[in-house]
């Protein structure tokens, strides 16, 4: 007997054994349309099997280019991988997933490369925040140093509207990225006679400042891209077959974006006959906006341009997020797959001991696998778009994700089972058509055999100084080893104390006893004493670390120039804490010859290959 979809039991981060309260339980089946003590349906749409071998139920093979094999009752030996149609003669139209079942590892890599925040990454001739060309300036000078990847963050677009959301893990979509990113002087350099010289001016200027103003500079990006736009020479040549080429969800995405400048952000808040995509409004707004759609595609594909070419002097790891925002562009057109009515988060733990509701709608399980899994296919595939590897935040929800139900508190969740198999196989196909890396985030509680699961599919483990109770040394082979995250204090915010001073700013009652451990941590991982200066400790951990064995060890560049704020401190909002909103302190033409930063670089160019 299989387990039920909802958990009724679960161990903590405290090895204790927890029941989950019936009203969690029925709150979270409610959420995905089951009633209670009703089990998801487990219908056989959906299965996997590896080419030669037999299938459960015979059918026509529809191969995913369309063409029949014919009648069979087993797996041809030559068939390609792919996502295939078995027309079964019990009359289900099934998916057939035929894949390589593990990710794509290059023989004898050995590679290290930056952690970054796009946005923090800003150069002289920025608008206001990191862009696209940044991007491609940072890959080219990493490249020549030797480093082997470029670890960026999310790029995903946040809701339309006068004032962007900072987290880039909040994204509106995961599918089309944001127009704050897209460089404005490349499309201003071959459309000379357009005067954009007063947005520019008071878009540079905000580099003035170390903090991020989103809303100023969409505003400025935007009036200047609609007066390039009018007359952009490139656009005739090859927007419209890039257009047909990204198909109906470009067009969504563009629609989405017209409707939020006229109803403001957040669908759910729209009258309700614009709230269904597929509605007669939505298609009478479509056909009589077609300028302001055509702009949004226009922007959209100038970004993805500028991706493909910021991708190119070095590979190029994606950041894929938990979730979307579930007022945004994902959670409008994809309802019917989508659990509105939960968010995914974690139990209480050591780090959260009131655990976390990280407000973002998971997938139903059997409503995605009845989609064929189309969703979760389309994310992955537009996250290694123009990508040599893809980093999955919290991996562990392909095998259990933690479901609190709208408006209970972030500890009155339940566990719900996910079709592991299924997802991973997917994984690892898009893996193996893109040759990508994949970098699995499997921190916090990690459920048995989660990670030797992992392992067996190819997908790196994450491996962080600060968590680790062993020296480097002892860090597995096929892991991304690095100091920190985002999410976590930097070295100098350790050394320095000072991360305890920004925690109690923030209105959060300090964790001294914390920090003191990943202090100790930092120290006993590079063999040094108490008083070592912030620079020496860096460096010496980044040495360390490059002669681990992990096959990739990636350096923030938050931590080469001993920056002791962190990026983001969960558990905080605005106005307390500014999270995401914080810039580099000096630009990129003075980061590539700051001293701190070259020692790092020292130390890590030990290792070697791609």
């Amino acid at each position: 007997m299989s387990e039920p979809i909802v958990a009724a039991e679960y161990t903590d981060a405290f090895d204790r054994r927890r029941t989950v309260a019936p009203e969690a339980r029925t709150a979270v089946l409610a959420a995905m349309g089951l009633e209670p003590g009703e089990d998801a349906p487990d219908r056989p749409v959906v299965a996997v099997a590896p080419r030669g071998t037999a299938l459960p139920d015979a059918g026509e093979l529809l191969l995913e280019d369309r063409t029949s094999l014919g009648h069979v009752d087993a797996v041809p030996a030559d068939v390609p991988y792919g996502y295939h149609r078995l027309l079964r003669d019990d009359g289900i139209d099934q998916l057939l997933i035929t894949g390589p079942g593990r990710c794509s590892l290059p023989r004898g890599l050995r590679a290290w490369g930056w952690a970054i925040q796009l946005a923090a990454t800003r150069s002289r001739s920025s608008w206001g925040i990191g862009d696209l060309d940044d991007l491609r300036r940072l890959s080219e000078w990493s490249a020549s140093v030797g480093a082997g990847f470029l670890a960026v963050s999310p790029l995903g677009a946040p809701n339309p509207g006068p004032s962007p959301e900072p987290s880039p893990y909040y994204p509106s979509t995961r599918r089309f990225g944001s127009p704050l990113h897209v460089a404005v002087d490349p499309i201003a350099a071959v459309s000379p006679t357009v005067d954009i010289g007063d947005l520019a001016a008071r878009a540079r200027a905000l580099n003035a400042e170390r903090r991020i103003d989103r809303a100023a500079v969409i505003a400025a990006k935007l009036a200047a891209l609609e007066r390039l736009r009018a007359v952009d020479p490139a656009a005739d040549e090859g927007l419209t077959s890039w257009r047909a080429e990204r198909g109906e969800p470009l067009e969504r995405w563009a629609i989405f974006s017209v409707l939020s400048e006229r109803l403001g952000p957040g669908w759910q808040s729209w009258p309700e006959h614009y709230r269904n995509p597929a509605g007669h409004a939505v298609r009478e707004l479509a056909a009589a906006s077609s300028d302001r759609i055509g702009f949004h595609s226009w922007v959209a594909w100038h970004f993805d341009h500028q991706l493909a070419a910021a991708s190119a002097p070095v590979r190029r790891v994606a950041d894929m997020p938990v979730g979307v925002d579930p007022g945004g562009f994902d959670a409008w057109d994809w309802q019917d797959q989508l659990a509105i009515g939960a968010s995914v988060g974690a139990p209480p733990d050591r780090f959260n001991t009131a655990g976390q509701n990280w407000g973002l709608p998971p997938f139903i399980p059997h409503r995605l696998r009845e989609a064929h899994y189309r969703p979760f296919i389309d994310t992955i595939r537009a996250q290694l778009r123009h990508a040599g590897g893809l980093r999955i935040d919290h991996v562990l929800g392909l095998f259990r994700q933690w479901w609190v139900p709208r408006g209970a508190g972030p500890a009155d969740g339940a566990y719900v089972r996910q079709p592991t198999d299924e997802l991973l196989e997917i994984v690892a196909l898009e893996s193996h058509r893109a040759r990508a890396i994949v970098v699995g985030e499997d921190l916090g509680t990690v459920p048995s055999g989660v990670r030797e699961e992992l392992r067996r599919r190819r997908l790196l483990s994450t491996r962080l100084v600060l968590f680790e109770r062993v020296p480097p040394a002892r860090y597995p082979r096929q892991a991304m080893a690095a100091v920190t995250t985002h999410d976590l204090p930097t070295v100098a915010g350790i050394l320095a104390g000072s991360d305890l001073d920004d925690q109690r700013r923030a209105g959060i009652e300090p964790d001294r006893a914390g920090l003191d451990l990943l202090r100790r941590r930092l120290l006993e991982a590079a063999g040094l004493e108490t008083g070592t200066s912030i620079t020496e400790a860096v460096t010496a951990i980044h040495r360390e670390l490059a002669a681990a064995p992990p096959v990739m060890v990636a350096a923030t560049l938050d931590d080469a120039l001993g920056v002791e704020e962190r990026t983001n401190l969960p558990g905080t909002v605005s106005p307390q804490r500014d999270n995401w909103n914080l810039a580099l302190p000096v630009p990129l033409e003075e980061l590539v010859e700051t001293p701190s930063v070259r020692a790092v670089i020292d130390a890590l160019r030990r290792r070697r290959g791609r």
